[in-house]
């Protein structure tokens, strides 16, 4: 579904992605870990658009999209999760869900059976529908921006850090969410530090370093890597 080839992207004169390459096959929740600075996030932008690689290619479905705007990328199928939520300030829960089926959405179109899948997925924001974004919990506002991510109809969604800030007990319940999320058909390219959690859902790891994917296995390979239990696991 979405192949990267030898990628290099540069912050003016700072190299921040090198020759990454990483595949994502349909119906798989794929994760990449790494510390910070390693090139986590500058991947997920990469992928949606907001950041133009110097070399090498990115494609979608058998497509080249790195040279897409990022209102393309979206239509055609990829909603990304950014870190830190980026909720709307002004917005109700119900106005920022709505918003992301700008994608699709034509004239008076119904959007009840696409805000119900979200709903059924986390409840509590159908009890918040009123309330502005800006004001829930921190759990809350990621389910939101998981949500609003879902109304885009993807097929492949980029999750950024999810369980950034979040308490044990949130980040539990949010990754079964996700799990679910997967499991209902959508592809998940899922970046995070918490390494624990990411090899609890993943199938499929790639680890970064310095800009470069240094490790690229399967869970059950990488669980037993000396490097990565004790860079990642506490040995």
């Amino acid at each position: 579904m979405l192949e990267l080839e030898n990628i290099d992207v540069f912050y003016e004169n700072i190299q921040a992605l090198k020759q990454v390459t990483l595949l994502v096959r349909k119906g798989e929740m794929v994760a990449v870990i790494g510390a910070n600075g390693a090139g986590k996030t500058t991947t997920l932008r990469t992928i949606s658009g907001l950041i133009r690689p110097k070399k090498g290619k990115v494609s979608f479905n058998g497509k080249s999209i790195d040279r897409k705007s990022v209102e393309e990328i979206v239509t055609l199928g990829i909603s990304h999760v950014p870190e830190g939520r980026r909720i709307f300030p002004g917005l109700t829960v119900m106005e920022n869900l709505a918003l992301a089926t700008a994608a699709w959405r034509k004239g008076r179109m119904d959007i009840e059976g696409d805000l119900e899948k979200v709903f059924r997925l986390f409840p509590r924001l159908r009890e918040r529908e009123k309330q502005l974004g800006w004001s829930l919990s921190g759990g809350e506002q990621q389910m939101l921006a998981i949500g609003r991510a879902l109304m885009a109809r993807p097929t492949l969604l980029l999750l950024d850090e999810p369980s950034l800030g979040l308490a044990p007990v949130l980040v539990q319940e949010l990754f079964v969410t996700i799990e679910k999320i997967n499991k209902q058909g959508t592809t998940i390219l899922l970046v995070e530090q918490n390494a624990f959690m990411a090899l609890e859902v993943a199938q499929r790891v790639y680890v970064m370093e310095n800009g470069e994917i240094v490790v690229a296995d399967t869970v059950e390979n990488l669980t037993d890597n000396s490097l990565v239990k004790e860079a990642y696991l506490g040995g």
